[in-house]
Formats: C-alpha cells, sequence, structure tokens
C-alpha cells in the first residue's frame, strides 16, 4: 500500500512525530527517509529489499555509492541522501574521539571502528592516529586483502604516523570470517609495528580485531 493512503497514525512520519523514531520498524526508518518507491513497488517493498540486501541497517551504513547504485530504485536523489546519512552517523561517532581522549569512552572506539570495518567482505587494516592527549586525529584505511606481516608495511605506519606529527596510534583490522579472535599473526605483526614506532616515540595503545557482532581488544586481553 503506498504510504499516503495509509490511515494518518500508521504513517511512519506521523508515527514518528506521536511516539518517537523507538515506535518505527527498521522498515517503516528507512521508507520515511526514501519517500517513495517504484511503479509496482511501494516505498515499504522498497525498504525492505534495501534492508535485506544488506542485511539490514549495519550494512547499509557501510555500503558505498557504488553497491547502493545497484539497487533498482536508488536514484542519484536516494543514494545522496542516504550517503549524507552514513556520514553523519560516522561524524557522530568520530566527534566526541576528537573531543576527549579515546579510553573515556572505549566503547565508543570500538563502535567507531565496528561502524568502518565490520563485515566488509575482505581483510581491511586500518590506524587511528592519536595526538599527545590520545584524541583522534585522523582514521585511514591502510592496507587492503590479506594481512601479513609482508603485506602491511610497518614503515607505512610509521609514514603516516609522522605526517599526522601522532604521539599514539591505535591499529585496526577486521576478520571477514567474523571471528573476532586475534591470531598468533596478528599478535606479530602488532609487535613488529610497536618496535618501529618506538623509534620514533609514538606508543601503540592497541589493536582492535573487529568480527561479526563483536570487537576484541589486544589490550582487553592482556597483549599489549
Amino acid at each position: 500500500m503506498p504510504m499516503k493512503d495509509l490511515p494518518a497514525d500508521q504513517r511512519p512520519r506521523e508515527k514518528l512525530l506521536a511516539r518517537g523514531p523507538g515506535a518505527l520498524s527498521d522498515t517503516e526508518l528507512l521508507a520515511l527517509l526514501l519517500r517513495t518507491g517504484l511503479k509496482g513497488h511501494g516505498v515499504f517493498e522498497l525498504a525492505a529489499q534495501v534492508l535485506h540486501e544488506f542485511k539490514g541497517f549495519a550494512g547499509l551504513l557501510r555500503a558505498d555509492a557504488a553497491e547502493l547504485k545497484r539497487i533498482k530504485g536508488l536514484g542519484p536523489a536516494k543514494r545522496a541522501e542516504l550517503a549524507a546519512v552514513v556520514e553523519m552517523a560516522r561524524r557522530a561517532l568520530a566527534q566526541p574521539l576528537r573531543d576527549a581522549p579515546v579510553f573515556d569512552e572505549p566503547q565508543r572506539v570500538k563502535d567507531y571502528v565496528a561502524l568502518h570495518l565490520g563485515g566488509l567482505p575482505q581483510e581491511v587494516f586500518a590506524v587511528l592516529f592519536l595526538d599527545g592527549q590520545h584524541r583522534l586525529i585522523e582514521f585511514e584505511r591502510l592496507f587492503h586483502g590479506t594481512l601479513t606481516q609482508t603485506s602491511v608495511y610497518p614503515r607505512e605506519v610509521l609514514r603516516q604516523a609522522l605526517r599526522h606529527n601522532a604521539g599514539a596510534v591505535i591499529p585496526a583490522h577486521n576478520h571477514p570470517s567474523g571471528v573476532a579472535e586475534p591470531s598468533r599473526a596478528d599478535e606479530r605483526l602488532t609487535q613488529t609495528i610497536e618496535s618501529a614506532l618506538q623509534l620514533v616515540d609514538v606508543r601503540v595503545l592497541d589493536h582492535l580485531v573487529v568480527g561479526q557482532g563483536s570487537v576484541i581488544t589486544f589490550a582487553e586481553r592482556g597483549l599489549l
């Protein structure tokens, strides 16, 4: 049924204003943003298709413009709006990390990294570069593919740390298998990076491993 044909109290916008956003289903929330569907396919059907394609909001928040373009019915305007929402979510999570030491809110760090790296089909190695007060300067994806000591170059981590004038770093990478458990290779890689950065007095504060729905940190495991 088209949104306009629903009873007023069942339309997503009216429902949200009357009862709050928590009263809406995932499909209703996305339909409210998309507003229109396709000929023969209403906006609720389009919203459900998008959520199915990306396995919910978590996958949708990690989708890039090319992936959104695959969905029939997501024209330039809708893709731009979705991309804007994704960027707002990323900036909302990043802002507290820039304003205060990251370890003031360790769960925020996990949420931020999970948003960027969770659910990716290949391994990605990234680094949070921090200032002397451990506030976020920049988050950068540095390497893609199967990550080993030979494919992740400590000199590149070192070069970027110097470019950002970082006082500390937190490496992070994902496990596409979904299992966040750190491997022995992860431990060796962290030790190699730590040794390289010690030469320029940049500390490795932690290393985060992102799996399916969980983030494990080396610090919590006593590996650093």
